[in-house]
């Protein structure tokens, strides 16, 4: 039995290749996912073990909450004189503080080096055993006035040996002549980041620390080992807020920081993978149904010649198992080019990562082939349970149909289940209150069910659908319109299952349009109505902060009313589960740059808060029943306590607030946040708006240029832009299940040819020319994938509704412009998909056409 099975499985190579290409394609991105996160991993593992080679012990500033990772720590420091203490313990050689802190680069042009989205850092020269740069190129800087930059940063900017170079951290631009290029750990490109090594002294300026390090790294003499040294240092420092590691257990350390940084982008990118894996399953399931009822004679005279139901079940699960494990070790190997595809694809949107050889780990095989099999035998259990049902005299009848289930009649109440037991799990993932990865869990459970439910129940909907999406096309090509129509309707199940596999990325496509068109209204509509200034500063695109010493100079300026800046950090509230965003503010100046609606309270309260006052936000309020006059215990990340007084409640409908905000000194002095994150610039009355933001930009472009001055406009367009990029790498990212989901139409047309080969062989020979038999493949699968569009847009719609019931003052806005051309592009697709069997079906010979069985 196992050999007839094995060689029945051979003989239908077509069949084959198709169902393990569609299991191949949903395995791919879920290995190139792996190999790629594991590839980074092991390049920055790479680097931290290269640069803690020398050091013995390190210290570093430890957070009263969160982890190193977390941007709340980016201020946090050492004090300079605890170098000394650290060099008088017995069995250190050498100590030596260090900096490397966020500043920017800038190129030949003035440009920020590498682009918006790139990461520039300044670094103190370190020295030996420390040390962990090397010259490709010239020195290491020996002056206040002497860079050296690492050797991908010099190859993007196109620098030479004695160029000028601008840096700018918290103090402003200064120019530097380059005099070395350096090697990093060893490694000449650390992706789109830029390094600028500095004298300490120089480093400490730029970034503000005139009198702190980042860490202090500590060499032991010969005859101490480190975990030695580590104790007796952490015995002669007992303050908990510093960090004492070993140089190994430093290195582990930020190898785990990593992890758990990157570890959002990993689950993202499996995500979508999982996506065309489960569009992968109803391919499978459509494919296995159409071969199992392709093989039915086959089956009959199994079982005439004493074949048990047993074995007819073993033959197709064995079958399953075979392409599933086929089309897994096909897509790992396709994975590895997945690899290097998702490297330059996150590059083209400004998040280059510095990588090594790729890494292919165990894990990633055994999960990417367990995967792949059990989709594929899930998707292939139901075909086969039909096909135990078959019965022996149907090897001696031609066109008997498969038997079908009992449960068949079930197929409605339990689609109808389905689709409840979704909705419900959304429901409950958006407004159940747990905590975000069981809402996520719970988000996507409920809308895989409720795809599966829809699917279930789309059979009902494929005849009234066909006949309207076909309407215009019977009209036009009359025949070939009419005979699309009836064999799309003439198998609702199949053509159902199908649509549905598009279904699912046109769901997500809309949902994604939606929300993304919701998001861009709700930020104009804020700024529109929130913004009572004329100009925002910032840096970065709003991501990188800057110094204090920026807002004054504006201040300064002829035609300038007021600068208010806006500091942002987070803090754990006493009584109160979680962390919260914590905004400082400039009581006397934000009331005239910026309107917020008061549920208690008005602009007097801000214009009167002291170091000891807060306003919060009405989400907190309503969530934690704050009232006006309760005090707060704010703990900061420095470790740092203080108590406020809640004055006011906010209906900050702009979002530029956090939870709580408090005066800007809190802020600069317990959160030990120097530097701005945002201001808002108000013009004085009668001034020229032009020429005062002339000024502001002449100013900025003179001292500050990593600070950008922008209009309202200006603003809203910059936001804009920045979701039309995430938009964009969304659909790059479900486009591998929209390619499966065309591959399920090509599947099915093409198998379907096969079972139709008599049909289209007698219309051959009534009189139909090949020219409309391939009009007729064409629009059974346009009508297809437009079943599949229409039904996948309302589904997007409504799950885009329901999630945005969940953000507060979101705006709903429907791209009707953009539904449309989704709709047309699946029908689009449907042509590209008809391409191959539509010119198949039209190449059939008459005669063996005729003759087939």
């Amino acid at each position: 039995m196992l050999r007839a099975e094995l060689r029945g499985l051979l003989s239908r190579k077509l069949r084959l290749g198709l169902t393990a290409f569609a299991i191949a394609l949903g395995v791919t991105l879920m290995a190139g996912t792996y190999i790629f996160t594991d590839t980074i991993n092991s390049a920055f593992e790479t680097i931290f073990q290269r640069a803690q080679r020398g050091t013995d012990v390190s210290l570093t500033p430890r957070a009263a909450f969160g982890s190193s990772t977390d941007p709340s720590q980016a201020t946090l420091s050492l004090p300079q004189s605890l170098v000394a203490r650290v060099r008088a313990v017995p069995g250190v050689s050498k100590a030596e503080g260090q900096i490397f802190s966020p500043a920017t680069i800038f190129d030949r042009r003035g440009d920020k080096l590498g682009g918006e989205l790139s990461q520039s850092f300044v670094a103190s020269r370190s020295e030996a055993p420390f040390s962990t740069t090397t010259a490709v190129q010239g020195r290491r800087p020996r002056t206040a006035g002497e860079v050296a930059l690492d050797k991908a940063a010099v190859d993007r900017a196109g620098f030479h040996l004695g160029d000028r170079v601008s840096v700018q951290g918290s103090a402003a631009r200064k120019a530097y002549r380059l005099v070395g290029v350096l090697k990093i750990a060893g490694i000449d490109s650390l992706g789109n980041t830029s390094i600028a090594v500095l004298v300490p002294r120089e480093a400490q300026r730029v970034v503000a620390k005139p009198h702190a390090w980042d860490s202090i790294a500590v060499a032991a003499d010969a005859a101490t080992k480190p975990a030695t040294l580590r104790a007796r240092i952490r015995g002669a420092i007992p303050d908990r807020a510093v960090n004492v590691r070993t140089g190994e257990q430093q290195a582990q350390q930020d190898s785990v920081d990593l992890r758990k940084a990157i570890s959002p982008l990993r689950t993202a990118l499996l995500a979508f993978a999982f996506i065309a894996l489960f569009v992968g399953a109803f391919i499978i399931f459509n494919t296995f149904s159409i071969t199992v009822a392709q093989r039915t004679r086959e089956f009959g005279l199994l079982r005439m010649l004493g074949a048990s139901r047993a074995q007819v079940l073993r033959s197709v699960v064995l079958e399953s198992a075979a392409l599933g494990l086929a089309g897994s070790v096909v897509g790992i190997a396709a994975g590895l080019a997945v690899a290097l595809g998702l490297r330059e694809l996150l590059a083209s949107f400004g998040l280059d990562l510095p990588s090594t050889s790729l890494q292919l780990e165990s894990r990633t095989v055994i999960v990417s082939l367990v995967a792949g099999v059990v989709v594929t035998l899930l998707g292939g259990a139901a075909p086969a349970l039909r096909a135990t049902r078959v019965e022996p005299v149907a090897a001696l009848r031609e066109g008997v149909a498969l038997p079908g289930g009992r449960a068949a009649r079930l197929r409605t109440p339990f689609a109808l289940l389905l689709c409840g037991l979704g909705v419900a799990g959304v429901f409950v993932g958006l407004f159940g209150g747990g905590s975000s990865s069981h809402a996520l869990v719970l988000l996507g459970l409920g809308a895989a069910l409720l795809f599966l439910g829809v699917a279930l129940l789309s059979p009902r909907l494929v005849p009234p659908l066909a006949r309207a999406i076909a309407a215009p096309f019977v009209r036009l090509t009359s025949i070939s319109g009419r005979l699309a129509r009836e064999n799309t309707t003439r198998l609702p199940g199949r053509t159902a299952v199908t649509a549905a596999a598009l279904m699912i990325g046109v769901t997500l496509v809309t949902f994604v349009s939606v929300f993304a068109a919701g998001a861009k209204k709700t930020i104009d509509d804020a700024i529109d109505l929130g913004l009572r200034g004329q100009a925002v500063v910032e840096s970065g695109g709003g991501q990188s902060p800057f110094a204090d010493e920026t807002t004054t100079a504006l201040a300064a300026l002829p035609g300038v009313a007021s600068v208010s800046p806006v500091r942002f950090g987070v803090a754990k509230i006493a009584g109160i589960s979680g962390t919260k965003a914590v905004s400082g503010i400039d009581p006397t100046s934000f009331a005239s740059v910026y309107r917020t609606e008061w549920e208690r309270g008005s602009d007097a309260v801000l214009r009167a808060l002291g170091p000891h006052d807060a306003v919060v936000g009405k989400s907190l309020a309503d969530d934690e029943h704050l009232h006006v006059g309760q005090r707060l215990r704010l703990l900061a990340p420095t470790g740092s306590r203080v108590v406020v007084t809640i004055r006011g409640i906010i209906h900050d409908k702009g979002g530029l607030l956090g939870a709580v905000a408090v005066p800007n000194r809190v802020l600069q002095t317990t959160f030990a946040k120097p530097q701005v994150d945002f201001a808002v610039v108000g013009y004085r009355k009668g001034a020229d708006p032009v020429a005062v933001k002339r000024s502001i930009d002449r100013l900025l472009d003179r001292r500050f240029p990593a600070v950008e001055a922008k209009t309202a406009k200006q603003f809203k367009d910059q936001i804009s832009g920045n979701v039309t990029s995430i938009l964009g790498l969304f659909y790059a990212l479900l486009a591998l299940s929209i390619v499966v989901s065309l591959f399920g139409i090509v599947n099915t047309l093409v198998l379907s040819i096969h079972e139709r080969t008599r049909e289209l062989g007698m219309l051959r020979a009534i009189g139909s020319s090949r020219r409309q038999v391939r009009a007729m493949i064409r629009l059974e699968a346009v009508i297809t994938a437009l079943i599949g569009g229409v039904i996948g847009v309302v589904l997007g719609v409504v799950l885009s509704l329901l999630v945005i019931q969940k953000v507060q003052d979101f705006s709903v806005a429907i791209p009707v412009g953009s539904l449309i051309v989704v709709l047309v592009l699946a029908g689009l697709a449907g042509v590209l998909a008809a391409v191959l069997p539509a010119r198949r079906a039209a190449r059939l010979d008459v005669l063996r056409a005729l003759a087939y069985e």
